[in-house]
């Protein structure tokens, strides 16, 4: 178990998908560093109207309510948590917004053994849905997780799609992808009696190996489940009415990230820097009293067809 190796790759990959970002968009992101962590933050872009990816180490003494609340043997232990979080919110709105997040966590009390684990997972918020997307998105996510067992994707996909829901409302928030936390198993419905083949020194225990691998290949694959989509749809023509509706939708989003978001939560009450957390918020946002999509409309088919969680990865029929 090495926290120094975790944070090397995951500083190392803020980097790598900002510069991604970069040549994508066309403009530079903002960089402010803090004394914990970098936050890389674009705003009024060629392609993207906000994104963030941010990269923050925090340690502390006592745990924040959000920590233990679901883990009580953590409270009295000291602390750090780092990781990568990023959200893109596209200007375009038949360009749907993401987010990604891969993190590590560790507690440690002197004469114990340390308690550790990894999160993460990405999901994919369309305002206008195209099956094609959708199909590339979880393919992608399958195929990052392909190499740890074939049982790993389909308990992760239905994890994402219980966690990202907004309970009230009764409603998903999009349509899903992969989440996953406090893994620290070996088996990952792989095979724990042979030194694992995914990199890492073989004389550390087998299951960090094979959970850091796991991160790696979920982080690793961000852009190639998410620019494809972008690149396909940033030129198709919109007018007032697609502005609106994604505005309207973005609405679920935030009521997502203030209310139900595990990371929000922590971020704010372990002392986290508030603009980075918070940067996740898309920059236009309306509320409406009691709408409802025109029946028959593109706006009511992102609610019939493609919000209710369904096995994208045998929906190959075309739009």
């Amino acid at each position: 178990m090495d926290p120094a190796q975790v944070r090397s790759y995951l500083s190392g990959l803020q980097e790598k998908i900002v510069t991604t970002l970069e040549a994508f968009d066309g403009k530079a992101f903002r960089r402010n560093d803090w004394s914990r962590g970098t936050a890389l933050v674009i705003e009024d872009g060629e392609f993207f109207e906000r994104g963030g990816v941010n990269f923050s180490h925090v340690t502390g003494d006592n745990l924040p309510a959000s920590a233990t609340a679901h883990r009580p043997e953590l409270a009295g232990r000291s602390w750090e948590a780092m990781g990568v979080s990023l959200v893109l919110h596209p200007r375009n709105p038949y360009c749907p917004t993401s987010h990604m997040n891969v993190r590590f966590f560790v507690a440690t009390r002197p004469g114990e053994e340390p308690i550790w684990w990894f999160g993460g997972g990405m999901d994919l918020t369309p305002y206008y849905g195209f099956v094609e997307d959708c199909v590339h998105f979880h393919r992608t996510c399958r195929n990052a997780l392909a190499p740890f067992g074939d049982d790993v994707h389909p308990r992760y996909k239905q994890w994402c799609d219980e966690y990202f829901f907004l309970k009230h409302r009764q409603e998903p928030r999009g349509i899903g992808g992969i989440f996953f936390d406090d893994l620290n198993e070996g088996g990952l419905g792989g095979d724990t009696s042979t030194p694992d083949n995914f990199g890492g020194d073989t004389s550390t225990p087998i299951n960090f190996n094979r959970c850091f691998a796991l991160v790696r290949s979920v982080g690793n694959a961000f852009t190639e489940a998410y620019l494809p989509i972008c690149e396909r749809r940033r030129n198709l023509p919109y007018g007032e009415r697609e502005r609106d509706f994604q505005a309207y939708r973005r609405g679920r989003y935030v009521e997502f990230n203030l209310v139900w978001d595990r990371g929000t939560l922590f971020g704010l009450q372990s002392g986290g820097r508030t603009e980075a957390i918070l940067m996740s918020l898309p920059p236009i946002v309306k509320w409406r009293y009691d709408w409802h999509p025109e029946p028959g409309s593109a706006e009511e088919k992102l609610y019939t067809d493609f919000l209710p969680p369904r096995d994208w990865l045998v929906a190959i029929t075309p739009d």
